[in-house]
């Protein structure tokens, strides 16, 4: 059955995103956050990021207004999933809260929807525990911007139907997304793995004074951010050398920062309340003018790579 109507539940950093894209694919979209703001705001949101995929070529400004009618806000969550197909989920990150999402849902969505999370870190086996029908139910991992960045994860739990996880990346493919499917579920799936392992160490040479945050920023953008860019760390190492690379590994391995423990650095920024963007105060301090303007040059330039690689 062909999937035209969509819902997509919290409006936040996500959601966002993730509704525009199906919108902009020609999807019916149908949202809800139960707070207020989020629901009163999307439009206003959305329709900025749309001015900027038209100056960059990406839609067409005439195509703007027919996007934005396709997102129906709705006052409640069940209105918003009981005509959908497809319902993706980008809520608070707690188990507790997805966990009860999940088995609320069924009662409200018809017997085929398919039912996705947007979860970043928590398996589709542990939240999906209270449904009756698990097997219509998957994580699809979006990445920040989620209307920009083209890859999805797509991971099974240890219930979900071939169907189900086919039709996810189907639906993917026809949005314009790139969706990579893992072949086994584990927390933190595939990318933030590879992520956080870097950021253990990122963090720990700053925590010990190597460099300042904005001279490792620039450091890494200007070495293994561009190679990994066009190409990826595998093929980046049958490049180098897989000789060279067993060398260094060797050398480097029993010197890298290996435990679990936050560093001190970061824990006390937390503690404090110093967030990062959403608070104006984290590793690096902003104001919402400077913050705009780096959000703006963010944008921009990750379109200009998306342009540039994958369209």
């Amino acid at each position: 059955m062909a999937i035209e109507q969509v819902a997509v539940l919290g409006l936040g950093t996500m959601g966002h995103g993730i509704a525009q894209t199906f919108a902009i694919a020609g999807l019916q979209v149908h949202c809800f956050d139960d707070v207020p703001a989020a629901r009163e705001t999307l439009c206003e949101r959305i329709q900025s990021n749309l001015t900027e995929f038209a100056a960059a070529g990406l839609v067409a400004a005439a195509e703007i207004p027919s996007i934005l009618n396709r997102l129906h806000v709705h006052d409640s969550e069940q209105s918003a999933v009981t005509e959908s197909q497809f319902v993706t989920e980008a809520v608070k990150e707690d188990l507790g809260v997805k966990q009860a999402l999940f088995a609320r849902l069924e009662e409200y969505v018809a017997p085929d929807a398919i039912l996705a999370s947007n979860t970043s870190s928590y398996p589709m086996t542990q939240i999906g525990e209270r449904m009756r029908r698990p097997e219509r139910a998957l994580n699809t991992h979006w990445f920040n911007p989620p209307h920009i960045v083209p890859l999805v994860e797509v991971v099974a739990g240890a219930k979900t139907s071939e169907a189900t996880t086919q039709a996810a990346i189907d639906l993917l493919r026809r949005i314009g997304k790139l969706p990579i499917r893992l072949n086994q579920e584990l927390p933190g799936f595939l990318v933030n793995r590879i992520q956080t392992a870097m950021m253990r160490e990122v963090w720990d040479l700053w925590q010990r004074g190597v460099a300042s945050a904005e001279d490792i920023d620039l450091a890494v953008r200007s070495s293994i951010g561009l190679r990994l860019a066009v190409i990826g760390p595998m093929q980046v190492c049958d490049f180098a050398g897989l000789d060279i690379w067993s060398k260094v590994y060797g050398n480097l391995a029993p010197d890298l920062r290996a435990d679990s423990e936050l560093p001190d650095r970061i824990r006390k920024l937390v503690a404090t309340g110093h967030l990062g963007a959403k608070t104006g105060q984290g590793i690096f301090a902003d104001n919402p003018e400077t913050l705009a303007t780096k959000t703006k040059a963010r944008d921009e330039g990750y379109l200009d790579l998306v342009k540039l690689m994958w369209r």
